[in-house]
């Protein structure tokens, strides 16, 4: 019988482990005088959305498809200007909370991957010399 192959998200722990990653995410955005201000008043919503699709996106379960549908994740961010400098604070913050988990191997170097993939993906405005 051959081995069914497991997920990222089993790998590193499962809903825990992204629970511990928002937060640590979020308090990094909370402290960011440059990102908070991107941010609504209150983090816990988002907060909430991040952990689901999270999960969800890592082969967790499916319960941000289910309560908001497809992410959408340009559009979301559409009203916010995000430009390299906002890319790069956004991104360091994401992966120094992933180094702080101590993710593994391979998983650690797939989730960098997505996250500097995202990133990127997400600006939206453009200045000279970028």
């Amino acid at each position: 019988m051959e081995q069914e192959e497991r997920t990222i998200y089993e790998l590193v722990g499962g809903e825990e482990t992204f629970k511990q990653l928002v937060d640590l995410f979020y308090a990094k955005i909370e402290a960011d005088v440059n990102l908070r201000p991107m941010f609504p008043e209150s983090l816990e919503e988002g907060k909430h959305w991040q952990f689901l699709f999270l999960c969800q996106l890592f082969g967790g379960p499916q319960q941000y498809a289910e309560e908001r549908g497809h992410p959408r994740l340009r559009m979301r961010h559409a009203p916010f200007t995000i430009d390299q400098k906002a890319k790069e604070a956004w991104l360091s913050h994401m992966l120094s909370s992933l180094d702080e988990l101590q993710i593994e191997q391979p998983m650690l170097d797939t989730m960098r991957g997505y996250f500097e993939r995202a990133a990127t993906h997400m600006i939206n405005h453009y200045t000279p010399n970028e």
